[in-house]
């Protein structure tokens, strides 16, 4: 039995507290909060402990849940990871490329697991498009969110750009080359709305844009490559593929086109997208992990890479501003 403990019950906190109930192998003996009116509900309703400190709730775990604020991030892992525990810790890994860079060394050191809650790589229309064969030339990227002051300690890079960049660093086989980026702060003290251009030794280009200031939701990522196009609802959970047919493709709907090098014939196939639910799904990976000392699906270092790109295209907003 693995006994965990989370800290951070707020919103998404409290997401992870429903899903940790449900996981077979796993007692969950208590959370840490500051919050006492998050305490109180959480200890009310879920019949848990609340510990007094966050050194008491380390020590009666094997593995911790960091649900936090991104500027806790470091403390909470770095008391667990010297203690010898495995830790789970929600996106970005840590606050500064510092605090990150020390947290990769020392679970190394430790020899502990450490997973970083990038939770797109366990939805299940990204799980769909991965059956497939993926080396894009061309990714173009849109995740737009209503505003809401939950989050807002962070850029929306941060917030939500991170997660389509760890995404993106997941499935190309090529270092970044180049970053561009402009980004504007509309209703907080850091950017609400950015677009980014991101290069790809191997010639693969990336633009994304993120808001938290829009009328409406969406997350799509939308990827070329030869032959063949592969569109991914994130919101809605809906996969598309367009691509040349081959006689591998059997049971999709078809039709010709002509082009100046004669008739094609396109296949359209929308593969099936499984009902799950990705955050159980990426805490029963966590578990795993640990259980049958396998690597975790979205390391300390995937988590370092998306911080990197997403502090260089901060690096770039900023000196973009300082230009104007």
């Amino acid at each position: 039995m693995l006994n965990i403990g989370v800290f951070g019950v707020g919103h998404l906190g409290k997401f992870h507290l429903n899903n940790w109930q449900e996981i077979e192998g796993v007692k969950l003996v208590g959370f840490y909060d500051p919050n006492d009116a998050n305490a109180k509900e959480v200890a009310e309703k879920y019949g848990l402990k609340r510990f007094s400190t966050a050194d008491k709730l380390i020590d009666a775990c094997d593995a911790i849940d960091v649900v936090a604020p991104t500027d806790q991030h470091f403390t909470m892992c770095e008391k667990a990871i010297r203690k010898g525990k495995h830790v789970f810790v929600e996106k970005p890994l840590a606050n500064t490329m510092d605090e990150g860079k020390l947290l990769v060394s020392m679970v190394k050191e430790a020899n502990v697991k450490m997973q970083v809650g990038h939770v797109e790589r366990f939805n299940p229309a990204f799980i769909a498009a991965k059956n497939i064969k993926l080396n894009p030339m061309f990714i173009e990227v849109h995740r737009l969110a209503q505003f809401n002051p939950r989050g807002t300690e962070v850029s929306v890079i941060l917030d939500l750009m991170i997660h389509d960049i760890d995404i993106i660093l997941s499935i190309m086989n090529s270092d970044v080359k180049s970053v561009s980026a402009s980004g504007v702060a509309v209703l907080t003290d850091t950017p609400d709305i950015a677009n980014v251009r991101i290069e790809f030794n191997n010639g693969c280009v990336a633009n994304l844009t993120s808001s938290r200031i829009s009328m409406k939701k969406m997350r799509k990522m939308r990827l070329f490559q030869k032959d063949s196009y592969i569109g991914i609802d994130f919101l809605e959970k809906k996969t598309e593929i367009i691509k040349l047919k081959t006689e591998a493709d059997e049971n999709v709907f078809a039709f010709d086109i002509e082009t100046h090098i004669g008739k094609r014939t396109i296949a359209v196939a929308n593969p099936v997208v499984k009902n799950v639910n990705a955050i159980k799904l990426e805490l029963e990976a966590f578990v795993d992990s640990i259980l049958n000392n396998k690597p975790t699906i979205v390391s300390e270092i995937d988590g370092f890479l998306a911080m990197e790109v997403a502090h260089q295209i901060l690096d770039k907003i900023n000196n973009t501003k300082k230009l104007a």
